[in-house]
C-alpha cells in the first residue's frame, strides 16, 4: 500500500522557503509586525522555514537543533492581540497565496497559520 502524500512531500523543501521569504518581506514593510522582529531576520527566516518543513512532514532539522517547538513559549515575550494576530495572519495569507501553491495545499497552510495565530493570541 502507498503511503500518503504529505504537504511536504506534494510542496518540496523550496516551497516552503519560497513561502517564508514571502511572508518576511511583507514583515519588513508592515508597521504593526516589523518592530517585533530583530533588525536581522536570516535566522528568523531559516527557523520558520525549518519549524514547517518539519511539521508538514519533512525532515527533523528544526527539532534535531532548536528541540521542542515550543510555540508559545517561544512566543510569549511578545505582546499578541487580535490586530497583531490579524495582521500576522494577513501577511502569511497573501504571502501563500503569491506562491499560486495547489488550492489544497494552501488551504491546508491557512488553516494551520489561522489555528497557530490564534493559540498565540496573549493580550
Amino acid at each position: 500500500m502507498k503511503k500518503p502524500l504529505t504537504v511536504y512531500g506534494a510542496l518540496g523543501p523550496d516551497t516552503f522557503f519560497r513561502l517564508v521569504d514571502a511572508f518576511y518581506d511583507r514583515v519588513e514593510t508592515d508597521p504593526l509586525l516589523h518592530p517585533m522582529y530583530p533588525a536581522d531576520v536570516t535566522e528568523s527566516r531559516r527557523h520558520l522555514a525549518l519549524f514547517l518543513i518539519q511539521y508538514y512532514g519533512g525532515p527533523t532539522t528544526y527539532s534535531d537543533e532548536r528541540g521542542h517547538p515550543r510555540l508559545r513559549a517561544r512566543h510569549a515575550a511578545f505582546t499578541i492581540d487580535k490586530a497583531t494576530r490579524d495582521a500576522w495572519i494577513g501577511n502569511m495569507r497573501a504571502a501563500v497565496e503569491s506562491l499560486g501553491l495547489p488550492s489544497a495545499a494552501g488551504a491546508e497552510l491557512i488553516r494551520y497559520f489561522e489555528g497557530a495565530a490564534d493559540f498565540l493570541i496573549n493580550h
